[in-house]
């Protein structure tokens, strides 16, 4: 390979890396009790979290740079207020009082567009499971900082 190809491709490999790292760094600042995974979860760098009460689960920036989270057993009040602030009630027709008062079932939306997923599944135990995968890292940023202010309002109560 000619030197200045090498010369451009570890440039860009530097560029790809600090991507990275910002990305990290966002995630945290939205969601604090976010930690480095000791293994890659979606080929990229992995943050994963776990508390007592208010779940468990991962969020990731993937080779093409779309952020995913999935996280388990989210208080179903916290996701609601989130999801409520990011998108408003029922975009995922999951009625009128959005997540927070919606009814034990599966709710899934695939943008054609983005290629973005969004599945939510509203657990008989007043908790939410759920996935948001290959969107933007402002798009993460967004909900993780919203479900962070939701969470700290129930601990607060």
């Amino acid at each position: 390979m000619q030197p200045h190809v090498t010369t451009a491709l570890d440039s860009w490999h530097g560029a790809w890396k600090l991507h990275e790292q910002t990305a990290q760094a966002a995630f945290t600042a939205a969601f604090p009790t976010l930690t480095p995974a000791t293994r890659c979860q979606c080929l990229g760098p992995t943050l994963h979290w776990v508390t007592a009460g208010e779940g468990r689960g991962k969020v990731c920036l993937d080779d093409h740079g779309r952020a995913t989270i999935e996280f388990e057993n989210v208080p179903k009040s916290a996701v609601g207020q989130a999801m409520t602030e990011c998108w408003g009630a029922d975009w995922f027709d999951e009625g009128p009082g959005g997540f927070a008062d919606a009814e034990p079932g599966q709710y899934h939306y695939e943008d054609e567009l983005s290629y973005a997923e969004y599945a939510f599944d509203v657990n008989a135990d007043g908790t939410v499971t759920f996935g948001i995968c290959y969107v933007k890292v402002d798009d993460i940023v967004t909900m993780l900082d919203a479900l962070e202010r939701a969470l700290a309002a129930q601990r607060v109560d």
